[in-house]
């Protein structure tokens, strides 16, 4: 089933339910849906086209959350780390920062990837096989500190 298809029967489940933040969620995921559509693209989204319209999604909602906290607005946090929730749940599984550091590593021997002067080609490989399984920002961290 499509993600388009998904959040369409889950936002009517929700409407049904009357549980708002999940309906504010699904349907800031269906307008992002929608534009992609009406921008020309007339053919089904791929799934990784899936994953990176819900992954910049989580993104904006992890943002969020860090500007409320500091600006002392709890219950903003609480709203945005509901909706983070439940975009989280129509992602792939996210991997641990330990497996991704032993795909890097892998990846970095096979390549014979040696210094930082080789970050922008392993960052490109990297990113190849982990994009959408885990947090760019933490990628980076983990690759920066295994080439140096």
């Amino acid at each position: 089933m499509s993600l388009k298809n998904k959040i369409n029967e889950d936002l009517n489940a929700a409407i049904k339910a009357k549980e708002n933040v999940k309906i504010d969620t699904l349907r800031s995921i269906r307008a992002e849906i929608l534009k992609m559509d009406k921008s020309g693209m007339n053919r089904e989204m791929t799934e990784e086209e899936e994953i990176q319209l819900l992954s910049k999604q989580a993104k904006m909602r992890k943002e969020s959350i860090e500007l409320f906290a500091q600006a002392g607005r709890s219950d903003l946090v609480e709203k945005e780390q509901a909706q983070l929730d439940i975009i989280s749940k129509y992602l792939p599984e996210q991997m641990t920062e330990n497996e991704a550091g032993e795909v890097i590593a892998k990846i970095i021997s096979d390549s014979g990837f040696s210094s930082q002067k080789d970050f922008g080609k392993a960052m490109g490989e990297v990113m190849k096989q982990l994009k959408g399984k885990i947090d760019g920002k933490v990628i980076q961290e983990l690759l920066k500190s295994k080439l140096s």
